[in-house]
């Protein structure tokens, strides 16, 4: 079995050494070189950076490595089987012989479903971002993937779904995934200005890809692990909470990633 995950960075700092990992620095095409593998090689389309964020990055993955399974976490969010912390939270990262030991006879490695107490992934999306790019997301699927219009209409009702773009899957579900998900993105780039947004809300091929990936998931039902994400930064609650809550009674959306 063979396994890669590559890490999207685009700032340097500490990543895991171990072997499963390869660091990988996405939107290089249009940024100083960091001393990682850059998206801009081979097939790709890192110069999407500032828009797509990490999904150049499962982009340059899905193109140029050949392993049996291939995933993506971020330079401060990995999969891990103890979420504590510590002085050193890299030691607890997923490793080698974890993910290989979890991926037996199974389709992948998804992170535990994030959940949404007081609304639904739609109406959060909705509050935090602004929702024409999701909504023309459904219209594109809709129209070049109507079975799949039942899943993406859910998203108004359902509270849990996995989040962060994370995942490791066996190659062939990878190919279905990742052409199902930049066919619709690519055509939503043709329909929408990311000009009329902030900087920040540009970014929405990202966090829209979030909630399509449980959307072909419901439609594609795959037999894999699911593991608890470790955020190695420490999270400051109370401003993340305050941003919520501003965002649904009071209208005010996100300003920056927590």
């Amino acid at each position: 079995m063979s396994v890669k995950v590559i890490i999207a960075a685009h700032i340097e700092s500490e990543l895991p050494t171990d072997e499963l990992y390869l660091p990988l620095h996405v939107g290089a095409q249009i940024a100083s070189p960091l001393p990682y593998v850059g998206d801009n090689t081979g097939d790709h389309i890192s110069e999407k950076n500032a828009t797509f964020c990490e999904l150049t990055g499962l982009y340059w993955a899905w193109k140029n490595l050949p392993d049996e399974y291939v995933g993506l976490v971020h330079y401060r969010r990995y999969f891990a089987l103890r979420t504590r912390r510590g002085k050193d939270p890299l030691k607890n990262v997923l490793n080698y012989a974890q993910a290989e030991k979890l991926l037996e006879g199974r389709d992948g490695i998804l992170p535990n479903p994030r959940r949404y107490v007081i609304e639904s992934l739609y109406s959060h999306y909705k509050h935090t971002s602004y929702i024409e790019p999701l909504d023309i997301a459904g219209e594109i699927i809709a129209e070049k993937y109507p079975s799949y219009t039942p899943a993406f209409e859910r998203l108004k009702t359902r509270t849990s779904a996995h989040m962060f773009n994370m995942f490791i899957l066996r190659r062939d579900h990878l190919d279905a995934y990742c052409t199902w998900l930049f066919d619709i993105l690519f055509e939503l780039e043709k329909r929408t200005n990311t000009c009329q947004y902030p900087s920040f809300h540009a970014r929405f091929f990202g966090r829209v890809s979030e909630l399509l990936f449980d959307v072909w998931l419901e439609n594609n039902p795959l037999d894999c692990a699911t593991v608890p994400m470790l955020h190695t930064a420490k999270v400051n609650w109370a401003v993340k909470g305050g941003a919520f809550l501003a965002a649904k009674f009071f209208g005010k959306k996100y300003k920056k990633s927590f």
